[in-house]
């Protein structure tokens, strides 16, 4: 045998033995479950006012995907992804409910992540003024959104009682198909591409790694909308569970999981057609594939956990005035949002000033910090946020424990357009986020980092 062959043989084996005591040194057991979520009847698909039916077609078949990780310390981690529009709040709390009663997972360890895909059924509570439902289609959402809480728990009782021996390992890499869709001209901010805008293109991987080597789960993300085939009649995940398919084919044996970066302000390019969406579905998974093929690094325990709520601060609301004019307008969601208000001030209920938004950080020992927002978050906070937490690792998530409107930036605030104006319309808010939400949301954020043991540089005081 030649001596640079015995030199590879050597290193393999060391390499070998090297994985195969990380997985025991780690300490992690790991988990995965599944549960269908395709509608079984006809429904109305999720996130464009201009759909006015429902649907029974099908392309491809919807998920809900549980990980569960034990440390070695016994606490469960227990996070769920779910190829939907999105969830609202009284979903994530029930679910969260459920999950701690049976499955003894206290709430600062359950995450619950949203695709965001527009090609999914609307979910009862979530952007209910966007659809006019009648009544038969109301029946038919709520027999859905009852149907798919109660597959998310199957998946995740299957997700427990998976535990196995694993090694955890992390990589990052690039995808190129989101496009800033903030397009600037006469009449303000609209929709386009703006090849100069701002877009977060990290693909963040957890890999799980069971003891004889094969790979048992893959936890991506990628930050940008979920829209690739437009208002279409199609059930799908869209590019986000093409993505998820493609990798199961490759590693056999593996659940994919997908969580959504902060990309409220970014669509896929091009787009138009479930033929496009399969093709960012399979760039992504190539993209993936590309990190699991490189060099990841050990990811170590055990997984710390702190969950929050902050209260985004809104403009002053509006007077009855306000509400009587938007009256007038010709879109019938505007209609029904501001007969919403007024059926308020008729009733003598005090306006929103702020909403409740969830906030979470899982903290795996030194290795990675998952920084878990809720809403429609858009990127000008994942880039913030790297910039405050220099030291950290850090994966950032939107869409994830409650969908409730979109976030915008001071910056975008400031700018105008969708994100900051006509989507409270369809979220029902009295009015637009105050300037001062970013602060508040990033101060937050910071908090939490620091509870779960992370390193948060202190202020600098101006002199």
């Amino acid at each position: 045998m030649n001596r640079p062959f015995s030199r590879a043989l050597l290193l393999l084996g060391l390499l070998l033995v090297a994985g195969t005591a990380t997985t025991h040194a780690q300490g992690f057991k790991v988990g995965v479950g599944r549960a269908d979520i395709t509608p079984s009847e006809p429904v109305r698909l999720a996130g464009y006012a201009s759909r006015t039916k429902p649907t029974a077609n099908v392309d491809a078949h919807l998920f809900a995907k549980a990980l569960a990780i034990q440390d070695s310390a016994g606490a469960t981690t227990l996070i769920i992804t779910a190829d939907t529009i999105g969830t609202p709040r009284w979903f994530n709390d029930q679910l969260a409910t459920n999950i701690e009663q049976e499955l003894k997972v206290d709430r600062a360890h359950f995450l619950f992540c949203c695709s965001h895909s527009h090609s999914s059924p609307v979910v009862h509570g979530g952007l209910t003024l966007m659809y006019g439902l009648d009544e038969s289609e109301a029946k038919a959402t709520e027999r859905y959104t009852q149907f798919f809480l109660h597959q998310a728990l199957e998946a995740a009782r299957a997700a427990v009682k998976d535990l196995e021996p694993a090694a955890l390992s992390f990589g990052r890499t690039e995808a190129f198909f989101a496009g800033n869709r903030r397009q600037f001209g006469p009449k303000g901010v609209g929709f386009g591409i703006n090849p100069t805008g701002v877009v977060d293109r990290d693909v963040p991987v957890l890999r799980a790694v069971r003891e004889d080597r094969t790979t048992k789960a893959i936890l991506f993300g990628y930050a940008c909308h979920n829209t690739t085939p437009g208002p279409n009649d199609e059930v799908s995940g869209d590019w986000a569970g093409y993505a998820q398919e493609n990798l199961e084919r490759t590693y056999a044996g593996a659940t994919a999981l997908f969580i959504t970066g902060c990309g409220a302000d970014a669509n896929p390019n091009p787009r138009g057609s479930l033929a496009l969406a399969r093709a960012h579905g399979l760039q992504l998974a190539g993209a993936v594939a590309r990190a699991l093929s490189e060099p990841m690094l050990a990811v170590d325990g055990p997984i710390a956990a702190a969950f929050d709520r902050v209260d985004l601060p809104v403009e002053k609301t509006p007077d009855k005035a306000y509400y009587e004019a938007k009256l007038q307008e010709k879109a019938p969601a505007t209609q029904r949002y501001a007969q919403s208000f007024l059926d308020k001030i008729a009733r003598g209920e005090p306006l929103a000033t702020s909403y409740p938004a969830p906030v979470q950080v899982l903290r795996f020992g030194n290795s990675l910090t998952l920084i878990a927002l809720s809403g429609e978050v858009v990127a000008d906070y994942s880039y913030r946020l790297k910039r405050e937490l220099p030291a950290e690792r850090l994966w950032n998530a939107g869409y994830c424990n409650d969908v409730f409107a979109y976030v915008p930036s001071m910056r975008i605030l400031t700018e105008g357009g969708y994100e900051a104006d006509a989507s409270i319309i369809y979220y029902g808010l009295p009015t637009r986020f105050a300037p001062a939400i970013e602060d508040t949301l990033v101060n937050k954020v910071l908090e939490l980092v620091k509870r779960t043991g992370g390193t948060v540089p202190a202020p600098v005081t101006k002199k």
